[in-house]
Formats: C-alpha cells, structure tokens, sequence
C-alpha cells in the first residue's frame, strides 16, 4: 500500500464496516496514513498490502501495522493485522491471494486480537493458532447498575446519558453503604500513584524481562504508540498510575483510557514476577476510589489468577486472538502463555474500531 491508495481504502473500510459506499472524509484518511505510515518501525515490507483488480481498483486489502518484538532474544519484527477488508464476490479472489501471504510459512510473527470467528478459521487454515485467554475480556464492575447502563450504551447510546448513568451511580453507592463488601480491598502495604510515561516505560525492560515473547518499546516507538493511542478521545484520557510497595519500590504500574464516572480501559498492566495479586487488588481499589464505575481490560495469562479473584468481575469474548508464525519455538511458547501481548502491541487503542 502506499500513500496515493490512502482515498481507495477509506472507501473500502465504509464499504466493509460501515455499509456505506461513501467517499473517505478528511478525518479517516489523515487517520489511515497517521497509523499505518507514520510508525517508526515503518518499511514498506513491513506495511499494508493491497490487491488490484483488472482495472487498476483496489478491491481487497490488509491493514497492517510493524512492531518490534523479541522472541528468545532475538529481534523480531512482528505486524499487527488490523483490518482485512475484501470488496464483497468482486474482492474473493484478491483476498484468497492476500491471505495466502500471510499464510505461516511466509511469516515471522503476525497477530490480530480482534478476527471474527469466520477470519479465526482462515488463521487458522493458513496454519496459525488461537491464544484463547486473550481472546478474552475481563470486566469489574465497582457500580453495577451504572456499569449495566454503560455497556448497553454500546449500542443504545441514549441509557449512557449522564442523567441516567449519574442516577444509577446514586443508588450503587447507596447499596455499597449497605453492604460494604462489594467495595474493592487494596493490597496489604500497598499505594497508588500517578506517574507519567517515563515512569511506565522505565518499569517495563525489568519487569517483561521474564517472557520470552515481549514488545522492545525502544523510547521512538513508545513514545508514538502512546501519541497515537491518547488521539482515541472516544475513550477518555490516557493516564498512567504507579503501584508502589511497603518499602517505596514500585512493584507495578497500569496505563488506561479512563472517562470520569465512567469507563476505565486498561491497556497494559506491568508488575514484578510474584506480585501480580498485589498489584491488581490495589489496581481495582485505585480505580474504584477515583470513581469509575467500570474497569475493562483484555485478559493474560500470567494475570488470570489475580484478577478471577475480584468479585464482580465477568469474562466476555471480545474477538479471536491469532497468530501465525513460520518459528515453532514462538508458537509454543505463546501456546504455553509465555508472551506478553496486548494492550498498546493491540488495536484496543484504535480509532477504527469506536469512530468513523
């Protein structure tokens, strides 16, 4: 793909998610080449790739994004498949040869979090595989009548009004003044801070050291994912809390979206090897005390224990995580759960997914 196709797939994406055959505004194209030409692990072998038809119109395509990675030591440019987009019967065959490119033997490690179940089964036909606890989201609710009007929100935006989920809100902490158990329990000796990006991503080199599949996040790539992240407004305001030990050691740290009164979306949650209870019971005790009515999250291994253990928390699907890989030792330790992944290495943060 290159930049001159950038008007043909704004059509496309209408076309494909949104049912309208409508030009791409301003706002969307900008949006496409921000994303998926301005990283700076960018290379035009790394990026998107489009199929033209006989007529030298782009009928199918593949939106993807570069993100380096280390898989047992070594430097791996993986690309996170965001969109794969086919112009209906006219788009088949130009999709059958797209997805054929990215079938496993071509490829050191390419990932999608959110495929339908019809993509998870072409995954998987090319020879890749689903990691079923990220295809997962994880959900405490800290007010549930409030948290109820929100998520129906999704699809009946007028129950999200802040009349309606204000009032809820008022009779949830009635409810709590009565039955104080359903309040979060902060972690023995622990205490939540603000911190800042810096401080997040100082946290992350020691603290993934222990997986054998993790993101780099050097200072140029960091820095933009989390550029481009806070752009999703929809989501509220991208924020970073330091969880911090008995002894003033920080032990874990969280980057989220959050929307007063509403919303947390947590992105990614860091923590030393053994605190992974502490850090997420002070995370949830946190969230609660700033008012949020709701944290979300998608789900990871070596976090499952911690969170289940929270009560008012729920697992929905949100979409088939897959992979595909041409290295047998990468796919057996993502299979094993010895990866990082998730998060800003995610389209959790895109624009594509709650907007246009």
């Amino acid at each position: 793909m290159t930049r001159s196709d950038i008007p043909a797939i704004g059509r496309l994406f209408n076309r494909v998610f949104r049912k309208r055959d409508s030009e791409a505004g301003k706002d969307l194209c900008g949006y496409l080449e921000t994303i998926f030409f301005g990283s700076p692990c960018y290379a035009p072998e790394q990026g998107s790739i489009v199929h033209e038809n006989g007529a030298g119109g782009i009928d199918s395509a593949i939106l993807s994004l570069p993100m380096e990675f280390t898989v047992h030591g070594r430097a791996t440019m993986a690309r996170l498949l965001c969109a794969f987009m086919a112009d209906g019967k006219a788009g088949a065959a130009g999709a059958a040869r797209l997805a054929r490119i990215m079938r496993a033997a071509r490829q050191d490690m390419c990932f999608s979090d959110n495929a339908s179940p019809v993509s998870a089964d072409h995954w998987a036909a090319g020879g890749g595989f689903v990691l079923p606890i990220q295809s997962l989201e994880w959900q405490r609710s800290f007010l549930p009548l409030a948290t109820a009007a929100l998520l129906a929100a999704r699809r009946i935006p007028i129950v999200g009004s802040r009349i309606v989920v204000g009032a809820l809100g008022l009779v949830d902490r009635a409810l709590r003044r009565l039955k104080p158990s359903k309040r979060s329990v902060t972690a023995a000796a622990c205490r939540t801070r603000a911190g800042n990006l810096a401080e997040f991503l100082h946290c992350a080199t020691p603290m993934l050291e222990r997986f054998s599949i993790r993101p780099v996040w050097s200072k140029a790539e960091f820095d933009w994912l989390v550029e481009v992240a806070a752009l999703n407004r929809s989501l509220g305001t991208l924020q970073c809390r330091m969880v911090v030990g008995d002894d003033d050691r920080t032990i874990g740290a969280f980057l989220f979206f959050g929307k007063p009164k509403g919303i947390a979306t947590v992105l990614n949650i860091l923590c030393e090897e053994g605190r992974e209870v502490d850090v997420t019971a002070e995370m949830f005790a946190s969230l609660d005390a700033e008012g949020f009515a709701v944290a979300v999250g998608m789900a990871q291994s070596f976090l499952i224990n911690a969170i289940s253990r929270q009560r008012w928390l729920t697992f929905r699907h949100r979409g088939y995580f897959c992979m595909v890989t041409r290295h047998a030792d990468l796919r057996d330790a993502a299979l094993l759960g010895d990866i990082y992944i998730g998060g800003l290495a995610s389209e959790s943060w895109s624009r594509l997914l709650t907007d246009f």
